[in-house]
């Protein structure tokens, strides 16, 4: 659900200078929502007072996924105690804690029928736990509304909240996604809040703490990267054992936000996940449109399927 359109959704950039947007190529391009299951999945949300990461973000895949009931939730409010460069999520003083969020989630994830869903949040520094409390119970939520479906997370760094970690792996969900965003060189510049190895090592102790939990992260391209740092955060990434990659396109939201620095062609995609397979990950999507959860049920069953094969020899 936005904010207001009274009020500023970026109040930190404000004052920086504008980074005119570039017109995407062809390849990149997306119509319109408009089907009738879209409009369906938007009043569902709304109706329980629900956000998405897909609106508020302003993904591109949204006509397209909500077509097809898969959305998105975010948690833990709609304003995130972070100011990065590339995110569109409005930022400021966070929103008090719903505590009847995770009945209401489970609630649309039986509505809508889901064979899997994400549940992603807000960075939320002002709690003493960062949300993982939240995380938790949502996910036994879901498992007691819908005990058929599977659950992936997009978790914010828990930067500082000491077994924040270890509360999300406690309740089990099938996936534990956390993106590195781009790669160490930038940060500064793009996720100044962050730390790059702090990240590198909330995926290694997810895995650790449970080695049958797939994990998960993703990075964009198009920020002002080198191929080389690309092919560096993979090493450092199975060096923590993750299960799966995601490459995409960085799309700036408005003039405020961090440039696209270029627009990474489909054959450059190719390449990046043909390097990123030889490397050993079980799954990779890499394309100008991919994003953490773009066809993330798909990508389960496929990611599911991998491990399987690997672990009886077939790959």
């Amino acid at each position: 659900m936005a904010q207001p359109a009274d009020q500023v959704r970026h109040p930190e950039k404000a004052n920086k200078p504008d980074n005119p947007i570039q017109r995407k190529p062809a390849w990149i391009r997306v119509k319109a929502p408009t089907s009738r299951v879209y409009a369906e999945t938007r009043d569902l949300m709304r109706g329980l007072n629900l956000r998405t990461v897909c609106e508020e973000a302003a993904c591109p895949n949204i006509g397209e996924c909500w077509s097809q009931k898969h959305a998105t939730v975010m948690i833990l409010g709609s304003v995130c105690t972070r100011a990065c460069t590339f995110c569109n999520v409005a930022t400021g003083r966070p929103d008090l804690l719903d505590p009847h969020e995770p009945e209401r989630v489970a609630e649309a994830v039986g509505k809508l029928a889901l064979k899997h869903v994400v549940i992603t949040s807000v960075d939320r520094d002002d709690l003493p736990d960062g949300g993982a409390d939240h995380f938790a119970r949502t996910i036994r939520a879901i498992r007691l509304f819908a005990p058929g479906t599977t659950i992936e997370v997009l978790t914010p760094d828990f930067l500082r909240k000491e077994g924040a970690i270890e509360v999300v792996a406690a309740a089990r969900p099938d996936v534990f996604n956390h993106n590195l965003e781009t790669v160490p060189r930038l940060y500064g510049e793009v996720r100044p809040g962050a730390r790059y190895f702090n990240s590198l090592r909330l995926l290694d102790q997810v895995k650790r703490h449970d080695p049958s939990i797939f994990t998960k992260s993703g990075i964009m391209v198009g920020l002002g990267e080198a191929k080389e740092e690309v092919l560096q955060v993979m090493d450092d990434l199975r060096a923590a054992d993750v299960d799966f990659l995601t490459i995409g396109q960085y799309l700036q939201p408005t003039p405020k936000h961090h440039r696209v620095d270029r627009f990474v062609t489909p054959d450059e995609f190719a390449s990046l996940q043909t390097h990123a397979y030889a490397k050993g990950f079980l799954m990779v999507s890499a394309s100008p449109l991919t994003r953490s959860s773009y066809h993330a049920g798909d990508d389960f069953v496929r990611l599911r399927a991998a491990r399987e094969a690997r672990l009886s020899g077939v790959a």
